[in-house]
């Protein structure tokens, strides 16, 4: 029996991957543009797409080691391999919690380079030190020095809601980063890359020589998995996760992009396949959710319970590139934030406006995003319930609506609604929430349209009408469903419809009643 692929689960070294014959997808022809295209250079992709590999790679080259390039696309493009000085600090792998973090892992690192090309007394600073270990690794070599950043922006993202911390890590990076300028005779090349983009950090309002390829056409698929690619690397991958799950080849296709694929990053680039998914699929021959389940950025979770988002709307918001490129500060709009870490990724363009409408990429990324918001929503308890859902889920699917009505009931019964929030917009976000996570087609009354009820949950059998009261009545919600006809689109539909009012106490912190028509 043919042995199975070797998938690089986690690995983000280049060599490690060649030399034992990892699958490496070719992504060195891009490479080999982006260093004959400029300079400096910043690159935005969410966590565990790609990004260290990429940087491994351009260290690999820039260190002049031809022998792990041999039947890459970037050995037909270059005659000359000539070793670099290179500089590569990963911000990752580190907690930073203290005013001190950010110095002593910069410190560790100088220490490193200072024992390659020497050290000066007077440099005390770390920016100084980082000045003074470029010019002398230039000196001393004769050639220009390669600066590789991984996760730049790992102090701020971990100092978010702490202000005075995060400035202070501003402040430190501002000061380190302007190396890149001041010390530009000596810098053959760099690149930084992270998550996000921090507008007023001084790597992009002092250096107005880096190039923020992040959204630019040629390099969209420079991380991530194309589907020319997934044809070229992962056919026999793609015919054993078939075999493993008694499926058809073609089948196997269509699961995996509907569960991995819809990454865009600019809106006339081609979509990308999470690689950390994809790969884990292949690896394992099971289709599961692998990239949310490798840990939420705390960032993120701090920031989901800090905002109000109007969940059920997300696909319906449009938002101005410049809005979505530039982060000020973590306490701004949500959606950029959720653009940069993964969980939504480019639908379209307003043909008027230029702004973007947003989207969740894939199957596995919106039930992560689900998944993420039920116990900011309804408590921790209602999240570990497995066996509410699915008596939930079994309610639904046979047409028992006042058995849906008591499984959500049950499910809120540790709700932690805190009064002084919209108790309407809590409370439908959350059974939007409920309804999406078990699977089921949900749409949530938009500001902007008319006769709808607030809810609207489809099954292949049953429809189910929800209009929700707070500190009302049940009968009162169901009124409403007659007197405004928001059963009318329905009339036709083959389907059983059930109109559900419902009431949700404040005080109680539960829906109090519920009557079905």
């Amino acid at each position: 029996m043919q042995q199975s692929a070797k998938y690089p689960i986690g690995l983000q070294d280049f060599g490690g991957i060649i030399r034992d014959a990892y699958v490496y997808v070719d992504k060195t022809a891009l490479i080999w543009q982006l260093i004959g295209g400029g300079k400096y250079y910043f690159l935005s992709r969410p966590r565990r797409f790609g990004k260290s590999l990429l940087l491994s790679t351009i260290k690999a080259y820039f260190s002049g080691e031809q022998e792990l390039f041999k039947g890459l696309a970037i050995t037909e493009k270059t005659a000359e391999w000539v070793k670099h000085p290179v500089l590569h600090l990963d911000l990752g792998g580190k907690q930073y919690q203290t005013p001190d973090d950010l110095k002593e892992h910069l410190h560790l690192r100088l220490l490193e380079w200072e024992r390659l090309y020497g050290v000066n007394e007077a440099e005390k600073a770390v920016e100084s030190r980082f000045r003074g270990v470029i010019q002398r690794a230039h000196e001393r070599t004769g050639r220009q020095v390669v600066i590789l950043v991984d996760e730049y922006d790992k102090p701020l993202l971990e100092s978010a809601g702490n202000e005075a911390l995060q400035e202070h890590y501003r402040a430190t990076l501002r000061a380190f980063y302007f190396n890149l300028k001041s010390c530009d005779a000596s810098i053959k090349f760099a690149l930084l890359t992270g998550v996000t983009k921090f507008s007023k950090l001084s790597v992009f309002s002092d250096l107005n020589n880096l190039k923020d390829i992040s959204m630019r056409r040629e390099y969209a698929a420079i991380c991530g998995i194309t589907e020319g690619e997934l044809e070229k690397y992962f056919v026999a991958g793609i015919a054993e996760l078939a075999r493993n799950n008694d499926l058809s080849v073609e089948e196997a296709r269509a699961r995996l992009k509907k569960q991995y694929d819809g990454y865009l990053f600019h809106p006339g680039a081609e979509h990308v396949y999470n690689p950390f998914s994809l790969l884990n699929a292949f690896d394992s021959k099971e289709l599961g959710d692998y990239w949310f389940a490798s840990g939420t950025p705390s960032f993120l979770v701090n920031m989901m319970k800090r905002e109000e988002i109007d969940v059920g709307n997300i696909g319906a918001t449009f938002i101005p590139p410049e809005q979505l490129n530039a982060l000020d500060s973590l306490a701004s709009d949500p959606l950029p934030i959720l653009y940069q870490s993964g969980y939504l990724t480019l639908a379209s363009v307003h043909p008027v406006t230029g702004d973007y409408q947003l989207k969740f990429p894939n199957a596995e990324v919106e039930r992560g995003f689900f998944a993420l918001l039920l116990p900011l929503y309804a408590g921790k308890r209602a999240a570990r319930s497995s066996t509410l859902l699915n008596h939930l889920i079994t309610g639904l699917v046979e047409g028992k609506p006042e058995d849906v009505m008591r499984e959500l009931q049950a499910l809120l019964a540790d709700i932690p609604y805190e009064q002084g929030k919209p108790p309407e917009a809590y409370f439908r976000n959350l059974l939007f929430i409920i309804f999406r996570l078990v699977g089921f087609y949900c749409e949530v009354e938009h500001p902007l349209a008319g006769g709808r009820s607030d809810m609207v949950i489809k099954t292949d059998k049953y429809i189910y009408l929800l209009e929700l009261k707070v500190d009302q009545t049940a009968a009162a919600a169901l009124a409403q469903i007659e007197e405004k006809g928001y059963a009318a689109p329905y009339a036709t539909d083959a389907r059983t419809l059930f109109k559900i009012g419902l009431n949700f106490s404040t005080a109680a912190k539960q829906i109090d009643e519920w009557q079905v028509a």
